[in-house]
């Protein structure tokens, strides 16, 4: 059975899920292109991307249904080839997005993929989270800092301390096992863990861990 992105785009509060689904598949064929000189990722099958890629890049929606309706400023720290902030900026167009990688041949192809796509809504920046959160124009900017299975949460916190906005919080896609494991590193900052839930198609289990800074 083919998974529907479409539905499941619906399910995450994506407005114009069809296009949504039709730019997915357009993202696909650009990053298999660009997989051909420049070792990407992995998961390229339509069937394989459109799950492991882009419906466990959405699936944040389902239970931040916010990124739907706000105009947030969200940072997505050791971005890769794009997962998942170009996946929200299809998603959700009123989001400004800051793609953030250390490696070159990553974060130029999250840029190219970006201007083929149309999306003047992401920026692509190549530097260290940790280098880039002593400069002033990284200070207090963003109201969500993600990150999708890059490090310990325990690390990103540490790395981008300055990067919060009043009010702003991180949401970090995790496992269980690992959200239940880094959150207790985290003393100095409340956390919030959100329900498990399983990626279709079998696909492995998911959940978020929301850390609101310490004072």
């Amino acid at each position: 059975m083919n998974f529907d992105l479409a539905a499941f785009a619906e399910e995450c509060h994506v407005k114009n899920a069809p296009e949504f689904a039709i730019q997915c598949a357009r993202l696909r064929e650009i990053l298999e292109e660009a997989n051909k000189i420049t070792n990407l990722t992995r998961i390229l099958g339509e069937q394989d991307f459109a799950i492991k890629h882009a419906a466990d890049s959405l699936s944040i929606g389902k239970f931040f249904p916010e990124l739907a309706e706000k105009t947030l400023r969200i940072a997505d720290i050791g971005c890769g080839a794009g997962f998942p902030s170009l996946i929200l900026a299809l998603a959700y167009p009123q989001l400004t997005i800051t793609s953030i990688d250390s490696t070159g041949k990553k974060i130029a192809f999250v840029a190219d993929a970006a201007k083929k796509l149309g999306l003047t809504n992401l920026t692509a920046i190549h530097g260290r989270a940790n280098e880039l959160n002593r400069k002033q124009e990284f200070m207090r900017k963003f109201d969500i800092i993600t990150a999708r299975a890059v490090a310990e949460a325990a690390s990103i916190y540490r790395d981008t301390s300055k990067f919060p906005a009043p009010g702003g919080r991180y949401i970090l896609y995790q496992s269980p096992e690992r959200a239940e494991a880094d959150s207790t590193q985290l003393q100095k900052a409340r956390c919030r863990i959100t329900p498990a839930f399983e990626l279709p198609e079998s696909a492995g289990f998911r959940c978020f861990l929301e850390i609101f800074p310490g004072k």
